[in-house]
């Protein structure tokens, strides 16, 4: 094994033909031989190149419909055989097989297959043999073949060739080995994934997660952390698909937080009206809906103005002038949205730490997927929540029932509620977040400080009473003493929504009866861990 591998012959196997033309260009101008099978022979030949079918070389012709055509020992003993061992040279010129040096394959679309809703069988089809078992041949034989199976790397192929006299350098054909090794897993992981989910199989035994680089970043949570974001190919709109108009990347914490941001404020349907979250640490600090932007905004920045500095804003509808010139009064690290006019991005264009993201849409809620949190020596895999409850969803338990203006608050509440951090406690007035306690180890801590962030915010906004006076609370699981809704009251709700199933909701109705209170079940949880 030399550090230099000459390149003198290579096989081109493509289902993706981006650049394919230009690399046959290439390697033929650098004196390569070109072998290739079927639709990717036919492009390099409609541009005058000269290349050799794989059927030539195996004396077998492709059968079963192109599904038996390079898995031939010609084809495998040039990819595996090692050059600086005499007997596979010996093997090799016994059987007639002549070594390949390149191996240039992406593999059937089969992401691309299943992402457009084929059935069963066309996704069937779409799996690749072939390719994924010449791309393994030729990545553990690195020594001696370079593997290329991603187009963004031709010119980096090209670029190593010209660099070492028309070879490639081992350390080129090792990280072109490791790419490859993680593309035919990923491809493998969404292939089993797939077919889990269609056949039904909601726990199978061995699950494999993969995905795509998009970004590196500078550092994780922390400084001294190593971090990156990764792709997995679901075109979902939000922080991985958006669209970044300005200022400098996104960190590992703007991604973490613009997402939570948008999926909260992906909760309120734009043909309702337009909504506003602001997060700050993935936990909403303000939300609120309004007959504007610019007054949703106001109104969720009223929950909690503190907090909201240097926080990630999203909004439900595209961003307009008016409400721009609002964010910009203060410091905000991102604001997401599905489009932004030319008079927002100009105000935003004097504030060069703001980053300005759009997404083309929102992200449906109600699909479903998987999440996946690693722990010691395993990893937990759940469902995304898209649980969902309406009026109808919703069980009076108490003797007064909510008037029509509370229990449009109580649903707002609660979808607010499902994004914060357990326990959580939301307050909401007039279709807006007036306190939010998030993260407690006690409901009432959760009650309490949500209540005391009101009692901050009427302060600094000269308010005669905090906003809690006359607001709806909901909780994300059930209360199970009384002592948490009774605080409620206390801060001046007059409504309740949670899920119920308490030992003792008995005792909690009554309390919520003797209070007043007007009391919904919901009989779902939202615990956010």
């Amino acid at each position: 094994m030399t550090d230099q591998t000459p390149v003198r012959r290579a096989l081109l196997s493509v289902s993706d033909k981006t650049g394919l033309v230009d690399l046959g260009r290439a390697l033929a101008e650098r004196g390569v031989e070109l072998l290739s099978t079927g639709g990717s022979a036919a492009a390099l030949r409609t541009v005058g190149l000269t290349v050799k079918d794989v059927a030539e070389i195996t004396e077998f012709p492709e059968m079963m419909d192109g599904r038996v055509k390079t898995l031939h020992p010609r084809v495998h003993g040039g990819l595996l055989a090692l050059r600086d061992n005499p007997d596979h040279i010996a093997a090799m010129e016994e059987h007639g097989i002549g070594p390949i040096d390149l191996l240039v394959v992406n593999l059937y679309p089969f992401e691309e297959t299943v992402a457009k809703g084929a059935d069963y069988d066309t996704c069937i089809e779409n799996i690749d043999i072939g390719g994924p078992a010449m791309i393994r041949a030729a990545a553990k034989n690195h020594g001696f073949v370079t593997t290329i199976v991603d187009v963004q790397d031709y010119d980096a192929l090209i670029a190593d060739m010209d660099a070492n006299d028309g070879a490639t350098s081992d350390a080129f054909r090792k990280a072109c080995a490791q790419t490859a090794y993680a593309r035919t897993g990923a491809y493998d992981a969404a292939v089993s994934t797939w077919m889990a989910a269609a056949i039904g199989v909601e726990t199978p035994r061995r699950r494999a997660f993969a995905g795509t680089l998009a970004q590196g970043l500078r550092y994780g949570e922390n400084p001294h952390q190593h971090a990156a974001f990764y792709t997995n190919g679901v075109e979902r709109a939000g922080v991985a698909t958006a669209t970044q108009h300005q200022g400098k990347e996104l960190s590992y914490n703007n991604i973490n937080d613009t997402d939570a941001a948008f999926e909260l404020v992906a909760e309120f349907d734009p043909a309702q009206g337009p909504a506003v979250a602001i997060i700050k640490h993935a936990n909403p600090c303000g939300v609120a809906r309004g007959t504007s932007l610019v007054e949703a905004y106001k109104a969720a920045l009223a929950c909690d103005s503190t907090s909201a500095f240097g926080g990630i804003i999203a909004l439900n509808q595209p961003l307009d002038g008016a409400t721009a010139a609002e964010i910009a009064k203060i410091f905000t690290e991102v604001v997401i949205a599905p489009e932004a006019d030319d008079e927002a991005k100009a105000i935003f264009a004097a504030k060069k730490n703001l980053r300005l993201l759009t997404t083309g849409g929102l992200p449906d809620v109600r699909v479903g997927g998987l999440t996946y949190r690693p722990v010691a020596g395993g990893m937990l895999v759940q469902d995304k929540d898209v649980g969902f409850v309406d009026f109808a969803d919703l069980k009076v338990v108490t003797k007064r029932k909510p008037t029509d203006a509370e229990m449009a608050d109580l649903l707002f509440a609660w979808k607010v509620a499902k994004h914060v951090k357990s326990n959580a406690i939301v307050y909401c007035k007039d279709g807006a977040t007036v306190g939010v306690g998030a993260g407690q180890m006690s409901r009432v801590d959760s009650c309490r400080i949500a209540a005391r962030k009101a009692e901050d915010m009427a302060e600094a906004l000269g308010l005669a009473q905090p906003l809690t006076i006359g607001s709806v609370v909901a909780s994300d699981a059930f209360f199970p003493f009384s002592d948490g809704l009774l605080t409620a009251a206390a801060a001046g709700a007059t409504a309740v929504i949670q899920p119920g199933g308490s030992m003792r909701d008995d005792e909690v109705i009554a309390a919520a009866d003797e209070a007043g209170l007007a009391m919904v079940f919901t009989g779902m949880r939202h615990f956010r861990h």
